[in-house]
């Protein structure tokens, strides 16, 4: 049985997500980094932080509101976490816009781009801008008087607000104070000038602005004391009881719209706002103080994450880089089924190209060899040419099976799309199971061939979606290996039909085996080292948190074993604590490319272990989702493996963080011998230099 331990061996989650977002903030502060891409640094601190407040933040008040009390390993309610997070939160954001007033904006001026700011326009900047009012603004706008018979607006998730004050009568004679002016989503929060009249080579005005300057053009007669920009944030967790509902397609497509209106839970407003109207915001959503965010700038940061991509200067942004290809896929149309029978292929993205995926389905779509296709899909895109494949597969009359995970979130939507259309076309389209998320990365193939049927596999630790492919760090997996593809398709047969969980050959799935495997592993190296033998344990991963993995981690530490932890995000576990971890490193990588890849090694007595996973070390993937953990049996493979994905990270001094025993990380730096970054180096070993062309798409 497993040592219980107290609270304060265990570091909280929402904290921990809340360094990770400094992490990010650090790339932006960063000189070194490419202007643009700093910008796009800032941008996705924003967009953390938008689900940090939807999801994370939401939950813990609706615990308070539920009259909750549990508390999770740390020992901490969701009211005291809340009450923890208000510094730290505030402080974050504070230091996000001082970053972009006081050194983005001013670098970015420097070199042609800039914010053109309505208090310093010129006559034919006025003039320009009053125009587009008009033509592009005004058409589209729906202000509301607040009366007895104009109530607040529904309000919805993330927009951009505005409130008015007002003066004067109507031409109806009423008396309104106050006044609401949504900005409607489809227009840009960002709007480029002409350059003639810009008087630069790339100025931008700001939506706001636009409205601030003409808001008075939609209350004639009326006079404009005042015109605040706004922003409300709402929990955005969907609720399906998965257990009540007959179709699970059919209730979430109803739930779905009730997303944009869920309880308050963040409310954003500029910073010269009066404290009088900031007050009556805050009632109207039902918000409190301590919800409260003003914000010198632009309320949604988010929205100027398509500006680096309107501005053509290639010298601010990252070098272009193009993915390589393996050595016997380089051919064009090379037969993937060929490949995969010589033996085993490994594919590092973003290193390596996506493409033999996308090529390995489209393939068996078109062989009239091919009998059945089944597939996982958790997150796959609005426009996928997988999914296109598997449509036409099953046009052709082939076995098309795809597991399509409806509640993967924010990408509800496009799976119920998918499921319609694959459904249409006669795949056999499923929901996994009732209360477990697929998460599994799987893709099997069968082929009729000289001898029988012959199943062919893919299996990776990232999802099926080529663009996130070109940005996320995965390993991916061919084999035609028998054991191993019986074992994928023992998983499919549990997700489509019904009947006990069979033995595995050489896959660890949750939530039946994955979690004490690990557990049994990491034991297994506790007892090589109290043999007086080396041990170590390697893990890399987005989040550790589950505290029974924890609790066996620091026991392996006390027993002499070696742990490194190469965690991305969030880690619940406190490192390098006397007596209790000193033998445990954590580190995380925050750099162009965002770590995804779950790695998993065991020294085992020189044998060198090593498993790919779709899961994290946290309660959710262990107890609450289907995942698929695979080890790598090919001895190259394997070394590939140990070096790519974890040695010459634990070796990076650019872009590594450690983390100690109150959770702080502290950026690592540079020897004056040795310079080691991971990403660059994996880019220069497995990618490609880009051609004229090449660099052109990239």
């Amino acid at each position: 049985m497993a040592k219980t331990y107290t609270a304060q061996n265990f570091l909280n989650r929402e904290l921990g997500l809340l360094e990770f977002n400094r992490r990010v903030l650090a790339q932006a502060e960063d000189p070194a980094v490419q202007l643009l891409e700093r910008l796009k640094y800032l941008c996705i601190v924003s967009s953390n932080l938008d689900e940090f407040f939807e999801i994370r933040v939401a939950g813990l008040k609706e615990q308070v509101k539920l009259g909750g009390i549990a508390a999770g390993a740390d020992g901490l309610e969701a009211a005291q976490i809340l009450k923890r997070l208000f510094d730290p939160t505030h402080q974050l954001i504070a230091r996000q816009y001082q970053l972009f007033n006081e050194e983005l904006v001013p670098a970015l001026a420097a070199q042609g781009i800039k914010f053109l700011r309505r208090t310093h326009w010129n006559a034919a900047q006025q003039a320009w801008v009053k125009d587009f009012f008009l033509r592009e603004v005004m058409p589209v706008l729906t202000p509301i008087g607040l009366d007895p018979a104009h109530p607040f607006p529904r309000v919805l998730n993330k927009s951009l607000n505005f409130a008015v004050e007002l003066q004067g009568k109507d031409a109806f004679g009423r008396n309104s104070a106050k006044a609401i002016v949504q900005a409607p989503r489809v227009l840009p929060r960002a709007i480029l000038m002409p350059p003639e009249i810009a008087g630069c080579p790339h100025g931008f005005v700001f939506l706001s602005s636009i409205l601030h300057a003409h808001v008075g053009e939609l209350f004639s007669g009326m006079e404009v004391k005042g015109c605040y920009q706004f922003r409300v944030t709402r929990n955005s967790d969907l609720f399906v009881d998965e257990e009540e509902v007959k179709n699970l397609r059919i209730s979430l497509q109803g739930e779905l719209p009730q997303r944009h209106f869920g309880d308050a839970v963040r409310l954003e407003v500029a910073d010269n706002c009066p404290q009088e109207l900031a007050d009556f915001l805050l009632q109207q959503f039902e918000l409190k103080s301590d919800d409260l965010y003003r914000v010198h700038g632009p309320v949604n940061l988010v929205r100027l994450m398509g500006i680096p991509d309107q501005v053509d200067r290639a010298d601010l942004k990252f070098p272009p880089f193009v993915a390589g290809m393996p050595l016997l896929l380089k051919k064009k149309g090379a037969d993937m089924f060929k490949v995969i029978r010589k033996g085993d292929v490994l594919l590092h993205h973003p290193f390596q190209s996506f493409r033999p995926v996308i090529d390995f389905i489209q393939q068996a779509a078109a062989d009239p060899d091919v009998v059945a296709i089944k597939q996982t899909v958790y997150r796959t895109g609005t426009d996928s040419e997988l999914m296109d494949a598997l449509i036409g597969a099953a046009k052709r009359g082939k076995e098309v099976t795809v597991v399509v995970e409806l509640l993967a979130r924010f990408d509800e939507e496009a799976n119920i799309t998918w499921a319609s259309r694959l459904e249409q076309v006669g795949a056999h389209v499923v929901y996994g199971v009732v209360g477990h998320k697929t998460h599994a990365k799987m893709l099997m193939v069968v082929r009729r061939e000289e001898g029988g049927l012959r199943r062919y596999v893919h299996l990776g630790t990232g999802n099926y979606h080529p663009r996130t492919a070109r940005l996320y760090t995965d390993f991916g997996l061919f084999t035609c290996n028998e054991e191993m593809c019986a074992d994928v398709n023992e998983v499919f047969v549990q997700l489509t039909g019904l009947g006990k969980a069979s033995k595995l050959k050489h896959l660890w799935q949750s939530p039946f085996t994955l979690h004490s495997k690990v557990l049994e592993s990491i034991r297994n190296e506790i007892a090589l080292a109290q043999a007086g033998k080396p041990a170590h344990v390697i893990a890399k991963m987005n989040a550790l948190l589950e505290p029974e993995t924890i609790n066996t981690l620091y026991e392996a530490s006390q027993a002499g074993v070696k742990v490194d932890l190469i965690v991305r995000g969030v880690c619940a576990l406190r490192p390098g604590v006397k007596g209790l971890s000193e033998n445990i490193r954590v580190r995380s990588i925050i750099g162009r490319f965002l770590e995804h890849t779950r790695i998993f090694y065991f020294r085992n007595g020189g044998k060198g272990d090593i498993y790919l996973a779709s899961a994290d070390w946290m309660d959710r993937n262990f107890f609450r989702r289907i995942e698929a953990c695979f080890p790598i049996l090919d001895k190259k493979l394997k070394k590939r493996v140990l070096d790519e994905g974890l040695n010459i990270y634990l070796k990076d001094n650019r872009q590594a963080w450690e983390m100690d025993c109150n959770g702080f990380w502290h950026r690592k730096k540079p020897t004056r011998s040795k310079s080691v970054n991971a990403q660059v180096e994996l880019a220069a070993l497995l990618g490609q230099m880009p051609t004229p062309a090449e660099e052109e798409s990239a």
